[in-house]
């Protein structure tokens, strides 16, 4: 299907984009992939290309521009590149981690980080999840108490993106036990401050490069100017801003899908058996159909996304579906990509043998597809009530 939704100046910055992945990621990625960690070169030639912060305004160091649609490119440019560890760090930082900042923070804040954060010199994390807390943020029992000009914290995150390298943290706490859902707040724990330690870097399944950690605050004491936010909003400002992520995965895992279908296509047509291409069989060529015409439909929801986010119209019901949907695609995808290899596609030379491992993780985090389905599930009950 001809997609629309571009212009010739992302167009441009695509090619700007391809560009620093041939030059800055590709020679050094399999190294990355052994260490288990992204040079922090990479991130400031990230930031010097313009990959990060697009959406800054111009006076905190970004272009201002919050067409989302230039994430897309980003997102659809790493997975054809098959950079998916350093895109997780880097996507955390632009969907996640400097919206907050710019959506929460006060002037003084944003002039302290934001800049930073856009030259790729100061990396961001944000840590919800506890060993005892992932899907049920109300669960979360990571603790902050008051005292005079500064919060005390005190707790423990896990499965941390970005945990290792991180500059600042924007940490998920109870800072009023007494008030339910309106007990949590945001607080900004930056690198250096006392009694704030990272524990072992994580031994994932897949995305070897992404560093993701353990994370400990055993009397860390935070400035009251780190409170990012309104006291006591902190699970509302989560909630407010999970549809943008969630529709950074589902763009993300997408992209993974069309990648790996594409990388099969070829080799199907190069590859031969019993005198043949692989690809002139009526079973691969009905595969393929069939992955075509499942990346093709879900595409064109997930476009519709896009549009409304970038219009201030997308719900977290929609983001929802999206997310479900397009991860659960991808792991579909990429399973039935690695067959039409045969052994080849269990070779991790193979890009689609490390987006098998990659891609799994996408129907787990940012809220799993279970949850996805309660969110929509519940709209559909409250409707029809």
């Amino acid at each position: 299907m001809r997609r629309n939704i571009f212009t010739e100046d992302h167009d441009a910055y695509r090619a700007t984009v391809r560009e620093y992945l041939a030059r800055e990621v590709r020679p050094h990625y399999e190294r990355w992939e052994e260490q288990r960690l992204v040079d922090r070169t990479a991130w400031l030639a990230a930031g010097r290309a313009g990959i990060i912060g697009l959406a800054v305004p111009e006076q905190y160091g970004g272009s201002g521009d919050t067409d989302y649609r230039y994430r897309c490119v980003v997102a659809e440019e790493f997975a054809n590149a098959g950079a998916t560890s350093l895109g997780a760090g880097l996507g955390t930082q632009d969907d996640i981690v400097i919206p907050y900042i710019d959506d929460l923070g006060t002037d003084e804040q944003k002039q302290r980080w934001l800049p930073g954060m856009v030259s790729g010199e100061l990396i961001g994390a944000i840590a919800m999840t506890e060993p005892g807390a992932g899907s049920d943020l109300q669960g979360i029992t990571t603790s902050a108490v008051r005292d005079g000009d500064e919060w005390i914290l005190n707790g423990q995150k896990t499965f941390i993106t970005n945990g290792i390298h991180a500059d600042l943290v924007i940490v998920a706490a109870r800072t009023d036990p007494g008030a339910g859902s309106r007990g949590y707040s945001l607080l900004v724990v930056e690198h250096g401050m006392d009694g704030f330690t990272r524990g072992r870097k994580l031994h994932k399944v897949g995305l070897a490069g992404q560093d993701t950690a353990e994370l400990s605050f055993v009397d860390v004491r935070v400035p009251a100017a780190n409170l990012l936010g309104t006291e006591g909003r902190g699970l509302s400002h989560l909630m407010e801003r999970l549809p943008r992520e969630r529709l950074s995965i589902a763009v993300g895992a997408l992209a993974g899908a069309r990648a790996a279908y594409e990388w099969t296509r070829r080799h199907v047509f190069e590859r031969t058996a019993f005198g043949k291409p692989v690809g002139d069989f009526q079973n691969t060529r009905f595969v393929l159909a069939e992955i075509l015409t499942e990346i093709d439909v879900t595409q064109a929801y997930i476009d519709g996304a896009v549009g409304a986010l970038n219009r201030n119209e997308l719900t977290a019901v929609e983001a929802a579906q999206a997310k479900w949907w397009a991860s659960e695609l991808q792991k579909r995808v990429v399973d039935r990509c690695v067959q039409l290899h045969g052994g080849y596609g269990y070779m991790m030379e193979y890009p689609i043998a490390r987006a098998f491992v990659d891609s799994r993780i996408q129907t787990i985090y940012g809220g799993t597809t279970e949850i996805m389905k309660e969110i929509v599930g519940r709209e559909i009950a409250r409707t029809s009530a």
